[in-house]
């Protein structure tokens, strides 16, 4: 997979923020060298946030967000400033941009705050450095956070910029592996991958995509089978395999093939360790054997499909649900970036692996659970607990495999 095709859960997610007139696209378009938002001097010309998923050096591979002005105004204003907001749950870098000749205004302030409350690192560009004396220019108004003077319209110290949301960005997730260090040189890893009417046609899914990447940097073997096929692939080996990583959906056949000394997990599993998500998914997942009549489930998926005739969101997990628990439940769905503030209402969030999200979104909805109290677990984590496998599935991961 080249830059190109990073997908953007794994890219940096940069937003741009300010007031109308700030000068926030003007900023983009320099920082971008492209003409990726409109330019105008009428108060508020991006109405919705502007995403794009592209290369930028020095950083790599990126997704730019420029936001709608937080101090628009009217009913249509209020609902831009709450996408613009929303737009905080997947930003990893922020980019404040203030009009250096008024300079910052209270929301500016504010959105430090809610930079600083949501451990967003963030930059304050004063843009319009053109029309200052230079007496102001070299008179900064902060000194305890990163800011830089710039001109969106001449490109003065826009190479700067890059620079320094490159130091922002530091050695983002280069240390993070899926199994790498579950394995040695030479190790045969099995890949369960059911192929059914709901698999995508000609591809394989992220998370397997990544497994089978990983595997081959680690100079392991790979042995990527559908179900039908494992227990002949485990009979052809000479010696048992170091890992066999299935997809969730056949936990329950795979767990029966493969023998109980050969570690078993998820590839649901191993993306919530990837993205820091484990622990938290792991301890939602015993809500499933204290759930009551009436209580209202929700299952999130991150990404937006074509929902087949068994789609295991819509239609096996409420089954599958409903089964293991023998109580009457209400469920409720989303998917892609819809994700309700209040949670209050639900006694459990069943939710997808993730893998189309950025971590930066994921932990915000896991944060966001955590407040109203309310257990949150993903789909593989939740299926091992229904088939009573979920403590074999965590064997590679003893520490939390001993918790249950």
């Amino acid at each position: 997979m080249g830059l190109n095709d990073t997908v953007s859960a794994e890219r940096l997610h940069i937003g741009f923020f300010g007031l109308r007139n700030a000068g926030k696209s003007s900023v983009v378009n320099a920082v971008t060298g492209q003409k990726l938002s409109l330019v105008s001097e009428v108060k508020g010309t991006t109405t919705d946030p502007v995403q794009k998923a592209m290369e930028l050096l020095p950083l790599g591979p990126v997704v730019i967000i420029d936001t709608p002005g937080i101090d628009d105004s009217g009913d249509l204003g209020k609902m831009r400033v709450e996408r613009a907001i929303q737009t905080l749950s997947k930003t990893d870098i922020a980019v404040l941009v203030v009009d250096a000749v008024i300079g910052k205004q209270s929301l500016d302030e504010s959105l430090c705050k809610e930079f600083r409350k949501r451990d967003i690192p963030y930059i304050v560009v004063y843009n319009k450095s053109d029309l200052l004396t230079d007496d102001k220019l070299s008179a900064p108004e902060t000194t305890d956070e990163t800011s830089i003077y710039v001109s969106a319209l001449l490109g003065t110290h826009i190479y700067e910029l890059k620079e320094l949301i490159g130091h922002l960005a530091g050695t983002r997730k280069n240390e993070k592996k899926l199994a790498g260090d579950l394995m040695n040189a030479g190790d045969v890893i099995v890949l369960v991958t059911p192929i059914d009417e709901s698999a995508p046609k000609g591809r394989m899914i992220l998370p397997q995509q990544q497994m089978i990447r990983e595997v081959l940097d680690n100079d392991c073997i790979n042995l990527v089978v559908k179900e039908t096929d494992l227990e002949k692939a485990l009979s052809s080996l000479q010696k048992p395999p170091k890992l066999v990583v299935t997809d969730s959906q056949a936990f329950g056949i795979v767990s029966r093939i493969v023998p109980k000394e050969i570690p078993l997990t998820s590839f649901s599993i191993l993306f919530a360790r990837y993205k820091g998500e484990l622990f938290d998914f792991v301890h939602g997942a015993s809500m499933l054997d204290r759930l009551q009549d009436g209580d209202t489930i929700l299952i999130s998926e991150g990404c937006t499909h074509h929902r087949q005739c068994n789609d295991i969101g819509t239609v096996k997990l409420p089954g599958w649900i409903r089964s293991y628990s023998g109580k009457e439940l209400q469920f409720e769905f989303t998917s892609g970036g819809e994700f309700p503030y209040d949670l209050d209402r639900y006694a459990l969030v069943v939710h997808c692996g993730a893998c189309m999200l950025n971590e930066k979104e994921v932990h915000s909805r896991i944060r966001r659970a955590r407040e109203s109290g309310v257990a949150i677990t993903n789909y593989g984590i939740a299926i091992a607990q229904m088939h009573g496998i979920l403590k074999r599935s965590l064997s590679p991961f003893p520490e939390l495999a001993e918790e249950l």
